[in-house]
């Protein structure tokens, strides 16, 4: 995060007033908040992002609106999926800081970031409520907690050999694209975004119906580039879970 010579130190630190977030260069600022139990820790139940349960303790909703209705925060339809995001919030301590994956949005019209159990209680203790904060995107790459498992090309229920869509678990960070291209043709294809089932993408039918193999190519925010090399027809096979490291080249 970005230094400042505020200590982060406040008196009814769980009362700030709730107000529209602010975007700032790579995350933005205003409440932090809190779901679930901060006694349990919970793991996260994969909320909007549409995961299913998980192993992640450290999870987040991130807001929807910068304004009520504007659809300008950075959810994005569920393009944020994934990513993770460093918090930092004041306490009576002085600023507390969390590294969380975004599982979910923002149920509050004035959330800006909203806390699995785990990190709220990293922050706020007992003392739940409505904090001031600042947050930016980082990199999950090497982060405790924010790892439910390894990441995998997840199928969706009800996939056959005419119709699928596929997300991507424990990415290393927000997905920016997914092509599909041929190991031995020059087939190559951009998957799209779903739009209303947010967090999944696309695959032609023409995929799905052959076992040729493919590369399928997943961009990040940041970092390496993943690819997997499959047939096409397991993109077929409803709930298949197919990871990374079992379909390296």
């Amino acid at each position: 995060m970005s230094t400042s010579t505020d200590d982060g130190k406040c008196t009814n630190c769980d009362s700030y007033t709730a107000a529209d977030p602010e975007l700032t260069d790579n995350g933005g600022k205003g409440s932090v908040t809190t779901y679930g139990s901060i006694t349990e820790k919970e793991t996260s139940l994969g909320g909007a992002c549409n995961y299913g349960q998980t192993n992640i303790q450290y999870y987040a909703a991130i807001h929807v609106n910068v304004s009520p209705g504007d659809n300008k925060g950075p959810w994005q339809g569920g393009a944020a999926c994934g990513g993770c995001v460093h918090v930092k919030a004041k306490t009576p301590d002085g600023w507390k800081e969390v590294t969380v994956r975004i599982t979910d949005r923002c149920p509050d019209a004035n959330c800006g970031v909203d806390l699995g159990g785990a990190p709220a209680s990293d922050i706020m203790g007992i003392t739940v409520g409505r904090y001031y904060g600042e947050w930016e995107f980082v990199s999950c790459e090497g982060v405790d907690g924010v790892w439910g498992d390894s990441t995998s090309l997840w199928v969706k229920e009800g996939a056959s050999k005419f119709w699928s869509i596929v997300q991507v678990r424990n990415p290393k960070d927000m997905v920016k694209s997914i092509t599909i291209t041929g190991v031995d043709t020059d087939y190559s294809h951009e998957l799209e975004m779903v739009v209303g089932t947010e967090n999944f993408w696309t695959v032609p039918p023409e995929i799905l119906q052959t076992d040729k193999r493919y590369r399928v190519t997943v961009k990040y925010r940041t970092g390496e580039d993943d690819e997997w090399n499959i047939k096409g027809s397991e993109l077929a096979e409803e709930q298949a879970n197919l990871y990374l490291h079992e379909h390296r080249n």
